[in-house]
């Protein structure tokens, strides 16, 4: 009997499952870079992995099946239209794979979130038991289709109504397992659930009861926001086949001088510490980026991929998890990072600044909210300014004290040091959100623009 294990990374909203295919081998698709947990669980259940599986060229993380192709006895399966450049077996539209006796693969071309989208339809002894929806139909939602550019947004929003329809004949009870859902920038907004059923997406999904092909394609396309800059990169990369490590590897320790050479020539300084240590003080120019689920996603939007970074952490943090998120999103230019922290840097004599956090009755008029615009949208401070932290790098800024703020502080904080990075003078961070402006002031937050 197939059995299905889901894991999930929170902060890039991706799904990836480990199918246990009844005859003591396995299968694992649309893989992180680092599939450690996949592995690992495959060896306590004792099903070794003989299959990976690509639903399509993943522009949000970088795919572990070139990794897991390299292994012994493991086939990489992907769409024949990715045009990959690694070793594969490629499928077609309604091609069977035989994964194991009595289990097969069918591979259903639904292009419109990329134009190499395949769903996989598991069968066991001819009947549907499973279906792997990549980011095609998710729990409330479908796939976004502007990520192969703004030129390709509403063909493929076309091709994508057409391609939900082939899902039509398929049994309400079929379990859904889609690669992106909540927490994604590949996902139309949705609802939080990681799994579904066709049932329940018929029922319920708005997008995907439409049945008038321009009407699905407005209001697929009124539904995007932006997403991260590195989203361009990615599916090149997967295409091509991204650096393949035999392992996580580890920082290298930088001293002050190294790190001072390093960002002369031009390397980004992260410091990964959370917002109190970094607004308290910092090397003059690092970006702030808190290590958090969302690290990654951050990163690759504030930082190209192929400029060097250098690391700054807490004594606390986890290391491997800080380059374990970087590579996950293709940032594989880490130089290492500062050792002994911020206190080795003071201790060498380099200069420290700060950020403040203040409270509601200290921020300036002047304030820049850098949540995304639907989150302004839901609720915001009267008169702020909304300058998405993706786009606060190349915008104007209003001469003059600005306080920061976003929902909590960690991106207000990113942007109050890409702020004071470009030579803004007197910038603060408001410490909290909306929430606790209005629980302060006693004044409602304002709804819609």
């Amino acid at each position: 009997m197939v059995d299905i294990r889901m894991f999930v990374n929170e902060g890039l909203g991706h799904s990836s499952y480990l199918i246990d295919l009844g005859d003591g081998t396995s299968a694992i698709l649309d893989p992180p870079r680092f599939p450690t947990e996949h592995l690992a669980a495959a060896e306590v259940q004792g099903t070794p992995t003989r299959w990976t599986i690509d639903t399509h060229s993943h522009a949000d993380y970088v795919t572990g099946s070139p990794s897991l192709a390299a292994r012994p006895g493991v086939t990489f399966i992907a769409p024949a239209a990715s045009k990959l450049e690694t070793p594969h077996r490629a499928v077609r539209d309604e091609e069977l794979v035989a994964l194991a006796p009595g289990v097969g693969m069918r591979a259903i071309w639904t292009p419109g979130h990329t134009p190499d989208h395949h769903v996989y339809l598991i069968e066991q002894d001819g009947s549907p038991v499973a279906l792997f929806t990549g980011g095609s139909l998710m729990v409330g939602a479908v796939g976004r289709t502007d990520l192969c550019g703004p030129d390709l947004a509403e063909p493929l929003a076309h091709q994508m109504f057409h391609s939900l329809r082939r899902l039509d004949g398929l049994p309400d009870e079929l379990a859904v397992y889609p690669t992106h859902g909540a927490g994604s920038f590949c996902s139309a907004p949705g609802g939080s659930d990681r799994t579904t059923t066709l049932g329940r997406e018929r029922a319920t999904n708005a997008l995907f009861r439409i049945d008038a092909e321009d009407t699905f394609v407005e209001q697929l396309i009124a539904g995007f926001g932006s997403f991260p800059t590195y989203f361009a990169r990615l599916p090149e990369l997967n295409r091509r086949g991204p650096r393949l490590y035999p392992q996580l590897p580890r920082l290298d320790q930088l001293d002050a001088v190294a790190v001072d050479r390093h960002a002369s020539a031009g390397a980004l300084i992260v410091d990964a510490r959370p917002i109190a240590e970094f607004g308290a003080g910092h090397i003059p120019g690092s970006i702030s980026n808190a290590l958090r689920p969302v690290f990654a996603s951050w990163l690759g939007w504030i930082a190209d991929l192929d400029r060097p970074i250098v690391i700054v952490a807490g004594p606390e943090q986890d290391r491997d998890e800080i380059v374990r998120q970087a590579l996950d999103i293709g940032h594989d230019n880490i130089v290492g990072e500062l050792d002994g922290g911020i206190g080795a840097w003071r201790a060498a004599g380099g200069v420290i600044t700060g950020i403040p956090l203040v409270a509601q009755s200290e921020a300036v008029p002047t304030l820049i909210d850098v949540r995304q615009h639907s989150e302004y949208e839901s609720g915001h401070v009267p008169g702020a300014i909304n300058i998405e932290l993706g786009s606060l790098a190349d915008s104007a800024i209003p001469a003059g004290p600005v306080t920061v703020m976003c929902g909590h502080g960690e991106r207000a904080m990113t942007g109050a040091s890409i702020l004071t990075s470009r030579g803004h003078r007197d910038v603060t961070v408001l410490d909290g959100g909306p929430d606790t402006w209005a629980a302060s002031s006693g004044e409602p937050l304002v709804v819609g623009r």
